[in-house]
């Protein structure tokens, strides 16, 4: 039961940050190109759906529910061939942009893209300065059973 709550938790977490971010999209994209003032409450619900669904995407890619030993930058791939058709599913289905028009795809693909890269590097700066945190720990630790 303990494991089972500190998933949910987790889960919680990560679809706030994860909707936090997309409203933060949102926000910058509606400033640069000056669409509106205001966002439809649809348009916050359907960013609701995208975080949670996402993190659920995102907890099949990268924890070992289901996958066991599978190596990161596979997991990141599925993680993109799940995650991008869910987004394009969105995006045609609530009309985001015109999606007859090819060059809207690109900046929509360029965009997903653009975000993937820059987090799998921040997730991957993280993971360094951890494992050296934990290097130094155990270093440490070591010394001082080597000193008994």
């Amino acid at each position: 039961m303990k494991r089972f709550l500190k998933f949910v938790l987790r889960v919680k977490t990560d679809a706030c940050l994860l909707f936090t971010g997309t409203i933060l999209l949102y926000v910058v994209i509606s400033w640069l190109t000056g669409w509106a003032d205001s966002m439809r409450f649809s348009t916050i619900l359907q960013f609701l759906a995208i975080s949670v669904l996402g993190v659920f995407l995102q907890c099949l890619a990268f924890t070992d529910f289901v996958f066991q030993h599978m190596r990161y930058s596979r997991r990141a791939l599925l993680f993109v061939c799940l995650f991008l058709p869910l987004l394009a599913g969105f995006a045609v289905g609530f009309r985001w942009f015109p999606t007859g028009n090819m060059l809207s795809w690109l900046i929509f693909l360029g965009i997903f893209f653009a975000i993937f890269v820059v987090m799998t590097l921040g997730f991957e700066i993280y993971f360094q300065i951890q494992g050296k945190k934990y290097d130094g720990l155990l270093g440490q630790y070591r010394k001082q059973q080597g000193q008994r």
